[in-house]
């Protein structure tokens, strides 16, 4: 089984202008809602390529309902934490005149007590279960959860798979994740310095193997993507699909793509994680299961 932990899930609001006028009314000429969160992403995508997974978290008030009521209804398990105050956050995203603004909420605050929850409900997991964790941290939340999760699974035999930046991404290294998803920029401000080729991109993924991590998946954009597996291969993909329209949720599709597809081996995994990744970049929202498997076999 895999589990997604989405600490700050989100309604996205996004509101499409022909132009905006500061301090006066603005009329839209459409607008769409998304519900997500990378962890959750992980989790919707996997649905459309057939995998079950739970999403946990925290969620609150009458957003964290709709929430939950969407991933319901698009058959995704959920099993969050419900937060006695507050509400799950909502992100205003304004598109005018080829320009995105975004307005992105705070998001509840979790209490403390709610952390030691959310450790026990992962007691749960079992030998060869996979645990993905994604996204940034709260602020109301300890700086280290993402290290107490893994500890507190440590030696039990759980995949562990990380898509975080900095620091955040650093501190997990030492419990050896399955998977890392950087992208150039990160992967970048991890080794300290700037890379520009494929050369220089796998020496830097070389780096955070040797200090933990087993396959290091470098997402690249309109470039594609670089793998370096867990037994030291190299591996190089383009892009597919067509120019991107929207990057929200493409790493996220990515990742959910490389899970469906390890089980086939790497090259697989590769293959459908760029299509995944590939499919959600040319789509408003993140893409199904027919736009993903339509670019795996063009």
């Amino acid at each position: 089984m895999i589990y997604t932990v989405t600490l700050n899930p989100a309604v996205d609001y996004v509101v499409h202008l022909p132009a905006f006028a500061e301090g006066a009314t603005n009329r839209a000429t459409g607008e769409e809602i998304y519900f997500g969160g990378k962890g959750i992403n992980v989790s919707l995508v996997l649905r459309e390529l057939g995998v079950t997974s739970t999403a946990l978290g925290f969620v609150a008030g009458f957003t964290g309902d709709a929430l939950e009521a969407h991933l319901a209804a698009a058959g995704v398990q959920t099993d969050f934490l419900r937060l006695p105050e507050g509400f799950t956050r909502i992100n205003v995203k304004v598109k005018s005149g080829g320009r995105e603004s975004e307005i992105n909420g705070k998001g509840p605050a979790v209490p403390l007590e709610m952390v030691e929850v959310l450790l026990e409900k992962l007691d749960r997991l079992e030998e060869g279960d996979t645990l993905v964790l994604a996204g940034s941290v709260p602020g109301t939340l300890p700086s280290n959860i993402y290290e107490r999760m893994l500890a507190h699974l440590s030696g039990r035999g759980v995949r562990f798979v990380v898509d975080a930046e900095g620091a955040l991404l650093r501190a997990t290294l030492g419990y050896r994740p399955f998977l890392i998803k950087p992208n150039r920029r990160e992967l970048s401000g991890l080794v300290g310095r700037t890379l520009s080729n494929d050369g220089e991109l796998a020496a830097a993924a070389r780096e955070l193997q040797a200090a933990g991590a087993q396959n290091v998946l470098v997402s690249l954009g309109g470039e594609g993507a670089l793998l370096l597996d867990a037994e030291g291969t190299v591996h190089r993909a383009p892009a597919v699909g067509g120019a991107a329209v929207n990057t929200v949720g493409a790493g996220d599709s990515m990742v959910a793509g490389f899970l469906a597809g390890i089980s086939r081996g790497y090259d697989r995994a590769l293959r459908l994680g760029l299509a995944a990744g590939g499919a959600t970049a040319g789509l408003p929202g993140l893409a199904g299961r027919a736009d993903i498997l339509a670019l795996l076999k063009g």
